[in-house]
Formats: structure tokens, C-alpha cells, sequence
């Protein structure tokens, strides 16, 4: 029996577990050489603990628990966490009808990659990425990739939409952070926001180092350093989560202020695993904003929209299984927010359905259905 049973369930937040090995099809030897060099000490595994993972997963022991101990097993131990045809079957053990898969250690890399020097580094790892991602999903029409796309470089960046489009993507990853030469909101974009609204594919922010927003003196305390989740990488903790609404929020109003939404009607933006506390206060904020300064900027003046509204309408946001989503969607309105599971990603818990039904008690089964399908469904449009 299926871990989501009686309701209809799209899964908004899910990823895959890169092997060290994981482009040797998809990449030069540069970046091959380079991504196996990221897991020399990885979170303190053993060196044996990759060359065996297949083997382990192969063992009549696993295959025996895999129902009973899906939600239990993380990370790179989850069932599908880097074979395909396994995912396939952790989506029917899930009874999910459709996962957004992103990328796990290449999300960290490419954002550290976006705001260095080497251009060419940074897009040839994402179309790396992204062949993988689309390779990944291919045998299963239920597993949807997200591509990566830098905006470092105007230019490259409009030929990588492109391609990734062509090449079967369901959705396109962007930074959240701004990169070090323009703006997000850059008019020079407009053609990658075209492209994703003419296919009908939403474009997406997603967490992906957590201290990135702090400043490097944060942990400089005077306590010894606390351990995070996963014991190294991500970097996520009580004060990377107090501060990781800044990056989606500053993305969104530069988005919605400087016109792109007002531009793109029918482009479709998810923000997801960036938590869902600050958005009723930022949709308030936004509308005083515009309220302040709308009678000396031409650019508000321009807006068909209160700027709250092109959240209701083109912004979907998954929240935390520990957030109080019953009271987001009480505030902020029933056509926003997503159910995810991030599975496999220990962050997602092992009971993400359950933590969320709890919390849309007093939530009537018509935004029920909202926040587990029909929202999701939204955001997707024909890439569904």
C-alpha cells in the first residue's frame, strides 16, 4: 500500500543523489575531475561507502524493506535516490502522480559557480547538469527535471534556455541571487521569460546553500560549530532558516516591481524548499510599498496590479512540514502553496503528508485539494 493513499498528490520538492561518478556520461573531463574532487571526505563516509552504494541497494535485505523503510531511508540510501528505474518505483510506493525533480550537490556548486569568474565553467556544468537531470527523468513521464539556467552572461544564458527547453525540460532553475553584473529583473532576460511562458513551463527558485545570505562572520560566535542536517554541505541550521526568505523575496520584488510579471501574464514562478512563513508580511509589504512610491515611479505606475495580486496569481511557494500552513493559507490566500516531500532529503522528514494534513486541520477540502494538486497543476501548465 502506498504511503499517500485517498487524495491526489503532486510532490513539488524532490531530488536526485549525485555519485561521484554522476558526470562522467554528461561532462568533460574537467568537470568530471572536478565534481569527484567535491566528495574527498563527503560528510565523513567511508571510501568504500560509493563504490558499494549500487551493490547494497541490489541486496535482498533492501528490496525485502523498501515499502516498510521508504520514508525512513535517506539520502543516498532512499530507494531511487540515484537510479531512475528505482525512482519510478518510489513513486508508486509514494502514490505521488508526478515529482519536480532538481539536482542535490550541483545546485550548491553552480550558485557558488554564478558568482565567480569562469563563465565558461559555470556553463559547461550546467549543461552537464542538465543532460543528466533530463536523462534522469526520461523514462518516466511522472519524473519532471529542472534545468539549471546561470544568468551570469546575458547571452549564454538566452542559448541554454533555449536548449534546455528543446531538449525536454519541465521547468528552469534560476539563482535567487542577483549575479554580479545586472539585475534578475535585467530587461536583456526578457527573451528566457518568453520562452518558459510560450512553452508553458515555470521558471523556479530553489534553496541551495543556506548561508549564502549571511555574512561569512555569522557563525564566528565563540561557541563551537553547530552541525547541520546532513553534516557539512548544505550548511543548514536555525539561523540559515531565520534568514533564507531574503533571497526569494528580494528575487520576487525585483520581478514584480521592474514589470517582468506584468510583462509575462502567463509565466508561471515557483519558489520552493525557501520556506512559506514570510509571505503573507512580504505580499503586505509589497502592496506598501507601491502604496509609497507609486505616485514617483513610472515603472509602479505601469503595474495593471496591486503587486500582491502577481503573487496570488503567478507565484506558487511549498512550505516546511513544520510550518504553520493552515495559517499561511488563512493569510496569504488558498491559491499559493504546495505540498513537497523532498524526498530524499533527510530536511523532508519521514512523515512530510502527515505534519501537513495536521496542519490544514480546519482547512476545507476544496483548498485541501489546492495545496496538495491543483496548485502544483497551476504552476506547471503543459509541462505536466
Amino acid at each position: 500500500m502506498p504511503y499517500i493513499k485517498n487524495r491526489i498528490v503532486h510532490d513539488a520538492d524532490a531530488h536526485t543523489m549525485e555519485l561521484p561518478n554522476w558526470f562522467d556520461e554528461y561532462g568533460d573531463k574537467k568537470i568530471q575531475l572536478a565534481f569527484r574532487d567535491r566528495f574527498n571526505g563527503n560528510k565523513g563516509l567511508a571510501q568504500t561507502y560509493f563504490e558499494d552504494i549500487d551493490k547494497n541497494h541490489r541486496t535482498k535485505v533492501y528490496r525485502e524493506r523498501k515499502s516498510e523503510e521508504l520514508m525512513i531511508r535517506k539520502n543516498y540510501d532512499a530507494l531511487g535516490s540515484f537510479n531512475s528505474k528505482d525512482r519510478s518505483e518510489a513513486l508508486d510506493l509514494l502514490g505521488v502522480q508526478s515529482q519536480l525533480i532538481f539536482p542535490t550537490s550541483p545546485n550548491v556548486w553552480l550558485e557558488s559557480l554564478e558568482h565567480e569568474n569562469d563563465i565558461d565553467m559555470l556553463y559547461s556544468v550546467a549543461r552537464a547538469t542538465n543532460r543528466a537531470q533530463i536523462d534522469f527523468c526520461s523514462g518516466d513521464s511522472r519524473l519532471l527535471p529542472a534545468t539549471y539556467i546561470p544568468l551570469a552572461d546575458i547571452e549564454k544564458s538566452i542559448e541554454i534556455t533555449k536548449l534546455a527547453i528543446e531538449s525536454g525540460s519541465s521547468a528552469l532553475l534560476i539563482p535567487w541571487a542577483c549575479p554580479k553584473n545586472h539585475s534578475t529583473s535585467h530587461i536583456g532576460l526578457d527573451p528566457i521569460w518568453s520562452m518558459a511562458e510560450e512553452s508553458g513551463i515555470p521558471i523556479l527558485f530553489h534553496v541551495g546553500s543556506a548561508d549564502f545570505v549571511l555574512p561569512k562572520s555569522h557563525s564566528i560566535n565563540g561557541m563551537p560549530k553547530v552541525k547541520d542536517f546532513h553534516g557539512g554541505e548544505e550548511n543548514f541550521r536555525s539561523i540559515s532558516y531565520m534568514a533564507i526568505s531574503s533571497g526569494p523575496m528580494q528575487a520576487l520584488s525585483l520581478l514584480i516591481l521592474d514589470g517582468v510579471l506584468e510583462r509575462h501574464p502567463n509565466l508561471m514562478f515557483g519558489v520552493i524548499e525557501l520556506g512559506s512563513v514570510w509571505v503573507p508580511g512580504f505580499m503586505r509589504q509589497l502592496d506598501s510599498s507601491f502604496e509609497a512610491f507609486s505616485r514617483h515611479e513610472e515603472r509602479l505606475q505601469n503595474l495593471s496590479l496591486k503587486p500582491s495580486e502577481y503573487i496570488s496569481r503567478q507565484v506558487r511557494v511549498t512550505p516546511y512540514p513544520t510550518e504553520p500552513t493552515g495559517w499561511v493559507i488563512k493569510e496569504a490566500g488558498n491559491e499559493i502553496f504546495m505540498f513537497s516531500s523532498d524526498y530524499p532529503h533527510l530536511e523532508g522528514g519521514r512523515n512530510p503528508l502527515g505534519r501537513f494534513e495536521k496542519s490544514l486541520e480546519g482547512i476545507n477540502e476544496e483548498d485541501q485539494d489546492r495545496f496538495f494538486r491543483l496548485n502544483f497543476e497551476s504552476l506547471m501548465g503543459s509541462a505536466l
